[in-house]
């Protein structure tokens, strides 16, 4: 099947557009709030005080929220390589394409660009991809990325990237001793903390050595007066995450109650093609830990697909503790994955379990119904 026409030009400028109108409105209501913008590169003097340019700003609490930045692997010709923040900064997209990693944002590209027309390789060190995830969705994932064209090279990595003979070309040398041309490399082999330049050291505050900020489950660092959230923290690198950690900080210094979010549920997911989408434990882990559980599986090809002849399947899982019945784990790759996942991160906040499930009524035809017709768990091997 051809790829559909499309301007690449008109999807950077739309994204362009929208970033900045996002970026318009939450300006807008930090100034509502009250909140002063002050524009510049910050370090800490001490505990209490932070250079900006020629101005000395003072305050009791500082709070660290620098976020983190693509990891570029020390490799030679790495100069050659792009990251996700280069996406949308080409001026056309490019025919070949390596994505060097295989997580959230290697496979999302990956799923961006090869229904557009690229020739997408995803080059993966390990055995499989999303392998912070349940075994079972890695696996269906290896299916489902090939049956789109996307080739995946597992168990190699790039060692070298080098010029190609044709203009502007590349080649990615990986251990293997197999060698890929294309014309752009992206590497997505993870993000690591802004941390570097801040005075940080000058203050006394404790790093990791990964560079990420040491903090309490409360966002306190080793010295008083200095927190610090959100990806610069290396916990869990989720936009959401990074909020509801300023909300509970906010809470805790000035609304009279001590709060963290790091024993809540944190429902993530992947926007490749089909979504993955997860909440809770994976079985591995659920397993690794003591817990007897039961696994309730189905693997279908969604009605949707009926229509339009698409070979593409989806997958839904559940995780439940055996003795009490309650849902440890769930995780989808399906259409809508996402939206499906929201809810039931709810549900298991509030604690959800596996027979509460069966007697809710299903909505037909959803992705969401299927979670609810898994009668019989599947035999312990």
């Amino acid at each position: 099947m051809s790829p559909p026409p499309h301007s690449w030009r008109s999807l950077l400028a739309t994204v362009t557009a929208e970033t900045a109108r996002l970026g318009t409105i939450y300006e807008r209501n930090l100034e509502v709030a009250g909140v002063t913008i002050k524009r510049g590169t910050a370090q800490l003097i001490d505990a209490r005080s932070v250079q900006l340019g020629s101005e000395v700003l003072r305050a009791e609490h500082i709070v660290i929220a620098t976020g983190a930045r693509p990891l570029i692997p020390d490799i030679p010709g790495k100069k050659l390589g792009q990251t996700s923040d280069d996406v949308f900064r080409m001026p056309e997209l490019p025919r070949r394409v390596v994505i060097v990693g295989g997580g959230y944002i290697a496979l999302e590209l990956a799923c961006l660009m090869a229904p557009l027309g690229a020739h997408v390789t995803v080059v993966q060190r390990g055995p499989r991809v999303l392998t912070e995830h349940d075994d079972d969705l890695s696996k269906h994932m290896a299916v489902e990325l090939p049956a789109q064209g996307i080739e995946l090279v597992l168990n190699a990595q790039a060692i070298a990237v080098e010029p190609a003979v044709a203009d502007g070309a590349k080649r990615v040398v990986l251990d293997t001793g197999a060698m890929l041309e294309c014309d752009a490399v992206f590497f997505a082999t993870g993000r690591v903390p802004r941390s570097d330049g801040l005075g940080l050291e000058r203050a006394g505050v404790e790093l990791d050595e990964e560079g990420a900020i040491r903090t309490d489950r409360y966002g306190a660092t080793n010295v008083p007066g200095i927190h610090a959230i959100g990806d610069v923290t290396r916990r869990l690198q989720l936009t959401p995450v990074a909020i509801a950690e300023g909300h509970a900080l906010a809470d805790t210094l000035f609304g009279g109650m001590r709060r963290s979010v790091h024993d809540q549920l944190v429902p993530t997911a992947v926007f490749c093609d089909p979504e993955v989408a997860t909440v809770g434990e994976t079985e591995r882990a659920a397993r690794a830990r003591g817990v007897v559980v039961d696994i309730y599986r189905a693997n279908f090809r969604p009605l949707e697909h009926a229509i339009d002849k698409s070979p593409a399947r989806a997958l839904v899982k559940l995780v439940v503790d055996r003795a009490s019945q309650r849902l440890l784990g769930c995780h989808i790759a399906a259409p809508n994955a996402a939206e499906v996942i929201q809810g039931f991160a709810a549900a298991m906040t509030a604690g959800v379990t596996k027979p509460q499930l069966d007697e809710t009524i299903g909505l037909h035809p959803t992705i969401g119904e299927e979670l609810l017709t898994l009668r019989r768990a599947i035999p312990d091997v």
